[in-house]
């Protein structure tokens, strides 16, 4: 296997497709996929046989959900351009505005999209700021003393975004204050889209309650039509990067594995975030302060390093069952979602190439990336 390459195993895949297509039963809801997770559109006749819409937050990807994946988007972004906008409209079956200002230079050129507006509870538990559309000063969003009693009668629903893989507890106790703050509005409403961050195909995810919440929820409001777009929930676990190693260096008692990918390149939200990855073989062991020296070549403790000239772009450490050899991969699971839709080709080190691994085991390589590729982004 030629190296650097993320795999997506397709039975994986369908393994959380069909638990989303229950959920979304059970709930009495519709879920669809937001591309800014995934949105790998060759796999895009899988997706067809569980789901019937995306969601887009630009202009390439509500074309991609009309020219590929074959059905106009939910669209919201934070702002759009005015040169954009009508092929946007054209794209899209719903569009969401983040501001009232938006709404009100916009919404006549809507066409026959349904519109809504993204409205903030002003409440999230997501602990990374980087990741809380919720925190003190945010850009997204309306909050509840800015919109009017009576809203515009072309206002047909409500888009509230405040989870990141977060499980049911954590929407149940978001959902009492969406509601606390918005519910005298949703007698105005046709629909509301609860956004992304439900993983529900987390194996401790309690969809259980998420049922209860929804069932519950409809009584409560039967005219409103419930929408979610996550992202994560539908490609996690669905697949590795597999990387080789290039050369084992020692600095100070520290032996990194020099990979032929990236973490900032290819693997940026384990430095965004920060998290660690799982590393197939490998157990993950806490720094000290100071490092761990290694006393002797017999540890198998490395930390990982990419291949590209930021000092930064290494995690660590790891311990191996064996010592790692040069020409031996290394496997990151959980590779997919967040990853192929944010790489970069800084430094121009070699771009991962992107495959399916079939249910009959065969691998079938979707897209393999050349020089031409890091030329053309600079043409």
């Amino acid at each position: 296997m030629n190296t650097p390459i993320y795999i997506i195993e397709e039975d994986r895949l369908r393994r959380n497709l069909g638990l989303i297509q229950d959920v979304a039963r059970r709930t009495d809801s519709e879920w669809i996929l937001a591309f800014k997770a995934f949105a790998l559109w060759k796999t895009f006749p899988v997706f067809r046989e569980y789901i019937r819409a995306t969601t887009a937050s630009s202009l390439s990807e509500a074309r991609l959900a009309l020219e590929e994946f074959g059905a106009k988007a939910h669209t919201y972004s934070p702002a759009y351009k005015d040169d954009e906008f009508d092929d946007i409209v054209r794209c899209s079956s719903h569009l969401t505005f983040n501001s009232l200002t938006q709404y009100e230079r916009f919404h006549e050129r809507a066409g026959e999209c349904s519109i809504g507006l993204r409205v903030n509870p002003e409440y999230s538990e997501v602990g990374t700021l980087l990741y809380n559309p919720c925190a003190p000063g945010t850009r997204f969003g309306v909050t509840a003393d800015k919109l009017p009693e009576q809203l515009p009668a072309d206002v047909k629903g409500f888009h509230c975004h405040c989870h990141c893989e977060s499980g049911s507890d954590v929407f149940e106790r978001t959902l009492s204050h969406i509601e606390s703050r918005f519910s005298r509005w949703f007698p105005q409403l046709q629909w509301i889209n609860f956004g992304g961050g439900h993983l529900v195909t987390r194996a401790d995810y309690d969809v259980e309650r998420l049922v209860r919440l929804m069932q519950d929820f409809h009584r409560r409001w039967p005219h409103l039509k419930v929408i979610f777009e996550p992202g994560s929930a539908f490609a996690w676990q669905t697949g590795p990067l597999v990387s080789s190693v290039v050369d084992i260096v020692e600095d100070k008692g520290i032996r990194t594995a020099i990979l032929d990918v990236s973490f900032t390149c290819h693997m940026p939200d384990c430095l965004e975030m920060p998290y660690y990855p799982d590393v197939r073989g490998a157990e993950h062991v806490e720094e000290g302060n100071p490092i761990p020296h290694l006393s002797s070549l017999t540890s198998h403790l490395y930390r990982l390093g990419g291949n590209s000239c930021l000092s930064g772009d290494f995690m660590g450490l790891w311990r191996f069952d064996h010592e790692l050899e040069v020409g031996e991969h290394v496997v990151f699971e959980d590779m997919i979602h967040y990853t192929t839709v944010k790489t970069t080709m800084f430094n121009g080190i070699q771009h991962p190439s992107i495959g399916m691994q079939k249910s009959d085991g065969t691998l079938v390589l979707l897209r393999r990336f050349g020089y031409e590729d890091y030329r053309s982004r600079m043409d």
